[in-house]
C-alpha cells in the first residue's frame, strides 16, 4: 500500500504515543503541535511531492527502481538502416598521439609540495596517466560507437562484408580494442614505478622511459586505429537507402545501359563509359513525379556464372535484391554492343527473375535505335540449339518490355509513366507491410 503527500494538499496523520502529536503537511510548512502544550514547532521549507510505503501504520521509502532496458532491445535496432552515417569522426593515429603529448607535458605537478624529489615523481607519474589516457579515451570511444555486425541491418551487414572482406571489420576492432588494453597496462605500470621514485633524477628518467614506451607501443600498432578511419570514411560515403520510400533498382549485365537511365530518370549521376563494370559501387538517385520522391539505385553488372564464382561487384547487387524492398527495372540489350551475347543475356535474366519473381518488376530494352541496323552477331549463338523462347528473346525481348533510346528519347515517356506506376504500387506495398508490421506488435 503506498500513500503520496502533494503541495497542493494539506492532510493531518493522527499518531500514538507517549504524547498526542498531529503532523500536518501544508504548502511549503511542516506543523507539529502538541494538544497538551501549547508550544508550536514550525519548520517552513519548500517541500516535494514524496511516495511512502506504509507498513505497520508507519511510512518507510520505498526504494526507486531504474526501469529496466528490454532484452530485446537490441535487437529491435536490427531493423533500423543508417548505422553508417552515426560512425564517429575518427582521428589519424598520429593526430591523437601528438595531441596527447602535447596535452601531457602541460600537466603540473600537485601545489605545496616542497620536497624537490617527491614534486618530481609526482609530476612524472601525473604527466604518464595524463598521456594514458588521452591515448585510451579516444579508442575506448571508438569501440563503444562503431557498431556489432549482429546488430546492423542484413543490407548493411552484406555492405560490410562485401567491401572489406569477411572479418575485416571485427578484426580492426579487436587490434583497436587490444591496443587500449595495452596502452592502459603500460601507463599505469609506469606511472606506478614513477610514484616509487627515491630521487629527482630516478622520477625524470622512469618520466622519460614511460613516455618512450608509450610513443613505441602507439606508433608501432597505431595502423589498427588509421584502418578504422578508413573503414569509416568508405562506409559513410555508401548512400543511405530510405526504406520507407519506394525504391527502384536498375538490374542487367554489365554495360546494357542501366547508368544512362538513371540519368535519364532521375537525379544521379553515375559515371557512363562503354566498358564492363562502370558501376562500382551502388549509386543512388532520387524521381519527383506530380509532387512526390521516389529512390533509385544504379547497380553493378551480373554475368553468367554461379554465385559461387560472382565478384564482390556482383554480390552487392544481390545484396540489394535479398535484403531492400525494391522494384525491378530489368534492363536489356539486344543489340550486342554490351559485348554479351543475347543468349547469356537471357540466362542471367531467367536466374534473376526466378529468384527474386516476388518484386515488382518492369523489363525495358535499351538501345533500340541500334536494332534497326545490323545487330552484332556473336559465334557462341547457335540458332538450331536454341529453344522457342530464346529465339522469341532474341527478336522481341521479354514480353511486354518497353523499348527505349537515350539517344533520340525513343519510349521515354512510356517508361517515365510506366516507372511511375511500378514505383506507387510499390508505395502501396510499403504501406500495407508496415500496417501489418504494426497489428503484430500490438
Amino acid at each position: 500500500m503506498r500513500g503520496a503527500f502533494s503541495l497542493l494538499e494539506s492532510c493531518q496523520i493522527p499518531c500514538s504515543g507517549f504524547l498526542s502529536r498531529t503532523f500536518k503537511f501544508s504548502r511549503g510548512c511542516f506543523q507539529m503541535q502538541r494538544p497538551m502544550e501549547h508550544n508550536t514547532l514550525c519548520f517552513c521549507r519548500k517541500m516535494q511531492t514524496f511516495t511512502r510505503e506504509l507498513v505497520k501504520a508507519s511510512y518507510v521509502s520505498t526504494p526507486q527502481t531504474k526501469p529496466t532496458k528490454p532484452k530485446d532491445q537490441s535487437l529491435a535496432e536490427v531493423e533500423g538502416i543508417g548505422a553508417f552515417q552515426k560512425l564517429p569522426m575518427v582521428m589519424p593515429s598520429v593526430d591523437i598521439l601528438h595531441s596527447a603529448l602535447r596535452k601531457a607535458k602541460r600537466v603540473l605537478p600537485t601545489k605545496g609540495i616542497a620536497n624537490v624529489a617527491k614534486r618530481e615523481r609526482n609530476r612524472g607519474a601525473k604527466q604518464l596517466d595524463a598521456l594514458m589516457k588521452e591515448l585510451a579515451i579516444p579508442l575506448r570511444g571508438y569501440l563503444e560507437n562503431f557498431p556489432k555486425r549482429i546488430y546492423l541491418h542484413p543490407y548493411e551487414r552484406s555492405l560490410i562484408e562485401l567491401t572489406f572482406g569477411a572479418g575485416h571489420y571485427e578484426e580492426v576492432l579487436k587490434k583497436v580494442d587490444a591496443l587500449r588494453k595495452k596502452v592502459v597496462s603500460v601507463g599505469k605500470e609506469h606511472a606506478s614505478l614513477c610514484a616509487q621514485s627515491l630521487s629527482k633524477r630516478e622520477a625524470e628518467e622512469r618520466l622519460n622511459e614511460g613516455l618512450e614506451k608509450l610513443q613505441e607501443i602507439f606508433k608501432r600498432e597505431g595502423q589498427a586505429v588509421d584502418n578504422l578511419l578508413y573503414i569509416a570514411k568508405t562506409l559513410r560515403a555508401i548512400p543511405v537507402v530510405d526504406l520507407e520510400m519506394p525504391t527502384l533498382c536498375l538490374v542487367g549485365a554489365p554495360n546494357v545501359g542501366k547508368s544512362s537511365l538513371v540519368r535519364l530518370l532521375s537525379t544521379g549521376k553515375p559515371e557512363v563509359c562503354n566498358y564492363p563494370f562502370t558501376t562500382r559501387g551502388i549509386l543512388m538517385g532520387h524521381i519527383t513525379i506530380d509532387y512526390q520522391h521516389f529512390q533509385v539505385t544504379d547497380t553493378p553488372g551480373l554475368l553468367k556464372r554461379c554465385d559461387e564464382d560472382r565478384n564482390n561487384l556482383e554480390m552487392l547487387t544481390l545484396a540489394v535484391l535479398s535484403h531492400l524492398p525494391t522494384a525491378i527495372l530489368y534492363v536489356h540489350d539486344l543489340s550486342g554492343e554490351c559485348g554479351m551475347s543475347p543468349s547469356d543475356q537471357f540466362m542471367i535474366y531467367r536466374e534473376i527473375s526466378k529468384r527474386f519473381g516476388n518484386h515488382l518488376w518492369l523489363d525495358v530494352i535499351s538501345k533500340c535505335d541500334l536494332l534497326k541496323e545490323s545487330p552484332v552477331v556473336f559465334i557462341t549463338e547457335d540458332g538450331e540449339a536454341d529453344h522457342l523462347e530464346l529465339a522469341k528473346y532474341r527478336k522481341i525481348g521479354p514480353k511486354g518490355a518497353i523499348r527505349v533510346s537515350v539517344k533520340n528519347e525513343e519510349g521515354v515517356n512510356e517508361l517515365t509513366k510506366k516507372v511511375h506506376e511500378l514505383l506507387m504500387a510499390q508505395m502501396g506495398r510499403i504501406g500495407s507491410k508496415s500496417t501489418q508490421d504494426n497489428v503484430e506488435v500490438a
